[in-house]
């Protein structure tokens, strides 16, 4: 809680998944993808519940085991390919109505973790906006990206005369990490969006941000997850 505000930590994880077959469990620094989200948001401060939305019954219980709640199953036509998230938390508060702010974790992003979660909504409390959402500084700056005509001809994107500048006199970029999303519940089940008009940035470093799709993400996870463990064990065995 904060400020008197409650706060659920919904975590959805479907079964189904294209690039990395079952990649919500699948094992990462010696667990299941999802137990790196659900031990962060544990750890947080201000969360007050912590709820997994799936339609999988595996991952419903490998949850538990690392401490998530999954009260219920998320219904198979909201866990489709193309059904919208939003759709799926609205479900969730349906089922749980009684919290002020819900905060969208997704277990792809096992490098987020509590003081990124905490302070995001402190982000979102000290600008009293209805949304916040995760960013990082993207590796490349759109105004340096083109466009190919019909006849095989390429074209800045946005500003030519943008295009052709250093990056550091290039207008500051943020993309969205899917890292985070935290929202008042009023304003999403008003407008059903997770990002709205006055919706507020919180800023994650790329490491933090590292968003697991591809095998290549995988392995890169893995690594700067096992070098936190590493130096973790190295830590505790100097005191």
């Amino acid at each position: 809680m904060i400020h008197k505000h409650s706060v659920l930590a919904l975590i959805p994880a479907r079964g189904g998944s294209k690039g990395l077959p079952r990649k919500n469990i699948i094992p990462i620094a010696g667990k299941p993808m999802i137990a790196w989200t659900i031990e962060a948001a544990k750890k947080s401060q201000y969360i007050d519940r912590v709820v997994v939305s799936s339609d999988d019954t595996e991952i419903i219980q490998i949850a538990r085991q690392f401490g998530g709640e999954a009260p219920f199953v998320r219904p198979s036509h909201l866990a489709q390919d193309d059904s919208p998230t939003i759709d799926a938390v609205v479900h969730a508060l349906d089922n749980l109505p009684e919290y002020d702010v819900v905060i969208l974790l997704q277990p792809t992003s096992p490098l987020r973790d509590a003081q990124d979660i905490d302070n995001a909504i402190d982000t979102l409390f000290l600008t009293n906006a209805s949304s916040c959402v995760s960013v990082t500084e993207p590796d490349k700056s759109p105004y340096w990206m083109f466009t190919v005509n019909k006849k095989g001809k390429i074209r800045p994107l946005l500003s030519q005369e943008l295009s052709n500048k250093p990056r550091q006199s290039l207008p500051p970029i943020r993309v969205l990490n899917g890292a985070i999303y935290i929202v008042k519940t009023e304003t999403l089940k008003t407008n059903r969006e997770l990002l709205t008009h006055d919706t507020v940035p919180y800023m994650m470093s790329k490491e933090h941000s590292i968003d697991v799709d591809y095998e290549l993400d995988l392995k890169l996870a893995d690594y700067l997850l096992q070098q936190q463990l590493d130096e973790q064990h190295k830590h505790y065995a100097s005191i």
